[in-house]
């Protein structure tokens, strides 16, 4: 069997880290989506979870999955970043709508430059330069948005029951954090799988084919020298 290409064993190693990577961003837009409280406290709390819990997974994957890349320790880094962030949400849970956008915002900015960083380092040496770029290009746009939010803002709606309902800062910071791990979910799902699939056609094409043997070799024919006659005798 043919050696396989390094494209080939990086997307081997690749596809595992993007696929287990979005568990934890699943989860996340999972509980959100289906939870009717946003307040503060429960942004806090499920970020704190996310960042500790998803973190984990990043360092682990980080140190076993990319050994091929030149980026590890801005994964790394970007592991201890996550989940001293979920430490700090979860250790003042009622910090309030201010504290819940500074660990945001600072989340989002340090690790969203620094997954870009590693797409821009690894373009052209390594088969996920451009996932990383998008990945982070989506963390930076969440750090801006989270910015853009005024912190004081709210507004009081009915909704078709008659209930007065209020949306103000928090909703809108709790909902930014659902629709951004959900869009990264699926983004890392479509292109960890498209990388798994890749591998395997690849490992397909370098499957060798055994030389046909022609059946004039492997079983030889006889002649009619061979045949004796009616008038010949046998010693």
């Amino acid at each position: 069997m043919a050696p396989k290409d390094d494209g080939a064993a990086q997307r081997s190693d690749y596809w595992l880290f993007a696929v287990v990577r979005a568990v934890p961003l699943a989860a996340v837009a999972l509980w959100i989506t289906f939870t009717a409280n946003h307040s503060a406290s429960f942004g806090l709390l499920a970020f704190g979870l996310f960042g500790v819990v998803g973190g984990l997974v990043l360092g682990v994957l980080a140190y076993f999955r990319l050994r091929l890349s030149r980026v590890r320790p801005f994964f790394l880094a970007q592991a201890i970043v996550t989940i001293a962030a979920g430490g700090i949400a979860l250790a003042f849970p009622t910090g309030g709508t201010p504290y819940l956008f500074f660990v945001l915002t600072l989340f989002a900015a340090i690790t969203g430059l620094l997954e870009l960083f590693s797409g821009l380092r690894s373009r052209g040496r390594f088969v996920a330069a451009r996932d990383w770029m998008t990945v982070g290009g989506f963390t930076i746009i969440a750090a801006l948005v989270f910015l853009l939010i005024p912190p004081g803002f709210s507004q009081s709606f009915k909704d078709p029951d008659g209930v007065v309902r209020v949306l103000d800062s928090a909703v809108v910071a709790v909902g930014v954090l659902g629709a951004y791990a959900a869009i990264v979910t699926v983004y890392l799902l479509i292109a960890g799988l498209s990388a798994k699939w890749d591998t395997q056609g690849a490992q397909a094409l370098t499957i060798p084919v055994p030389p046909a043997v022609a059946t004039s070799e492997a079983q030889p024919t006889s002649t009619t020298a061979d045949i004796p006659t009616e008038g010949e005798t046998t010693a």
